[in-house]
C-alpha cells in the first residue's frame, strides 16, 4: 500500500471519528439531531467522492506523464491500481445504500 493510500485512509477515519464526536457531543446547537446526523453523514459521503474523484484524476495524469516517458511505471500502476481500488469501493458502497433503501422500502407500514 502506498503513502497516499494510506494517508487516504488516515482521512477518511479521522472524518469518520470527527463525525461521531460531533454527533455524540451534539456541536451544533442550532439543528436536530436527525438533521445534524444527515449533513454529517451527507458531508462525509461528499467528501470521500470528492477523494475518489481527485485519485482517479491522479491516475489518468501519471497514465499521461508515462505515455509521454516522464514517470516511473512502477508509479503508474500504483496509482491506477489505487483508482481501480477506491472506484471499487465506491460502487460496493453504492451498492449497500441501495439495498438498505430496499429494504426500508420493503418494511410494512
Amino acid at each position: 500500500m502506498s503513502v497516499n493510500a494510506d494517508f487516504n485512509i488516515h482521512q477518511a477515519l479521522n472524518a469518520y471519528q470527527r463525525a461521531a464526536r460531533q454527533q455524540i457531543s451534539g456541536t451544533r446547537d442550532d439543528a436536530p439531531p436527525m438533521a445534524k446526523a444527515n449533513e454529517e453523514f451527507g458531508d462525509l459521503v461528499r467528501s470521500a467522492i470528492m477523494e475518489a474523484r481527485k485519485i482517479g484524476e491522479t491516475s489518468e495524469k501519471m497514465s499521461i506523464a508515462a505515455i509521454n516517458d516522464r514517470a516511473d511505471i512502477t508509479q503508474v500502476v500504483t496509482a491506477v491500481a489505487e483508482a481501480e481500488m477506491t472506484l471499487q469501493t465506491v460502487v460496493n458502497v453504492r451498492d449497500k445504500v441501495l439495498e438498505a433503501y430496499n429494504d426500508i422500502i420493503r418494511m410494512p407500514v
